[in-house]
């Protein structure tokens, strides 16, 4: 018998703001996805099943009573580079693991770091509008 895939909390799939559908089939790969609409349909069952949330653009939301319906959850992992929007203390306080991805984006901001210093000492801006007047 094949060993049960650990649950992942999240928001959904696809959608305004759900996980992208290609990041989404490679969790697939490692865990069982449940939306946040599965897990509200059948809180029961469900919440003895997750172990992780996966945060994308700040959701789902991460507050005490997600926390206190979760009894097995050991790790929320957050997408993005910061953790401002979630609370720390809170989350560790139900022994639950936070983590980031901090370098993510490292070299895409310093590569516009220096597309906008090279924009700006050759004026691109500028000559771009005084050869495209109305633009």
């Amino acid at each position: 018998m094949a060993e049960e895939l650990p649950g992942v909390l999240i928001l959904d799939i696809g959608g305004t703001h759900g996980v992208l559908e290609n990041l989404a089939a490679l969790l697939k790969k490692h865990f069982h996805l449940i939306t946040m609409k599965e897990f509200l349909e059948n809180k029961k069952e469900m919440s003895k099943k997750i172990q992780s949330v996966f945060v994308f653009e700040c959701r789902p939301t991460i507050d005490q009573e997600l926390l206190e319906s979760l009894p097995n959850l050991k790790v929320i992992g957050n997408s993005g580079v910061g953790v401002d929007h979630l609370d720390l203390k809170m989350i560790s306080n139900f022994g639950v693991k936070v983590t980031n991805t901090p370098h993510a984006v490292a070299d895409p901001t310093a590569d516009i770091g220096m597309a906008l210093m090279l924009a700006s000492a050759r004026r691109l801006v500028e000559g771009n509008v005084l050869n495209f007047p109305g633009s």
